[in-house]
């Protein structure tokens, strides 16, 4: 488990406008999805465009019950129609960023199977699963949107989170420790590009996608 090592958010960055950056990145790339692509396959490869933008809702979903002080992993990925997924996404950015509104949550202790620190720093973890997700997505459906440099910026400074190889390990750890039959992983070992790469480049490669494939 990553433990950082500030103990207060004096020396963080407030990382509520960066989500909500990467939460209006995703949208326009959601809303850009056409109804015939939704079985098409993604880059995250047990999910198609459908399941995948439904799990993207999900995350946002578990934002927010972090932000209310409720399990996230309680959250369930609720089907929605096909012609609601970018009503469902407005949606649940709202509640998550109403969950963060008090600034009290940044302050507050939080723990996850692979992270524990501060609300914001906990909230931080979540930028590069969102974005790497929204690559995923936009991937799939063959869209190029204008990616937000510091949402990108402040993803690549989570990415310590993983290890630089043998993740294996690490989805084992997570998977007991959430009670978990089967060991979910959702990012490979990491894929080499080079160090003047965009950003975004450097982090889906980090977390396991080939972006020049």
């Amino acid at each position: 488990m990553i433990k950082p090592t500030s103990s207060t958010t004096d020396h963080l960055v407030d990382p509520r406008p960066i989500l909500e950056r990467a939460i209006a990145t995703g949208g326009v790339v959601i809303a850009g999805v056409r109804p015939e692509q939704l079985t098409d396959p993604t880059p995250c490869t047990d999910m198609n465009v459908r399941v995948l933008v439904g799990h993207l809702v999900g995350v946002l979903d578990r934002v927010a019950a972090l932000g209310n002080g409720e399990d996230p992993f309680a959250v369930t990925e609720t089907p929605v129609p096909d012609d609601r997924w970018a009503d469902a996404w407005t949606e649940s950015g709202r509640r998550a960023a109403s969950a963060w509104s008090d600034d009290a949550v940044l302050g507050r202790p939080m723990a996850l199977p692979w992270i524990e620190g501060s609300g914001a720093e906990v909230l931080t973890s979540y930028f590069s699963e969102l974005t790497v997700h929204t690559w995923d997505l936009a991937t799939a459906t063959g869209q190029r949107p204008d990616w937000d440099e510091t949402v990108v910026a402040a993803a690549l400074e989570a990415r310590k989170i993983l290890p630089a190889e043998n993740r294996l390990a690490l989805y084992e750890e997570i998977s007991t420790a959430m009670g978990l039959d089967e060991v979910a992983v959702p990012f490979a070992e990491a894929v080499p590009v080079p160090d003047d790469a965009p950003g975004i480049e450097r982090l889906v490669a980090w977390n396991g996608r080939n972006p020049r494939r």
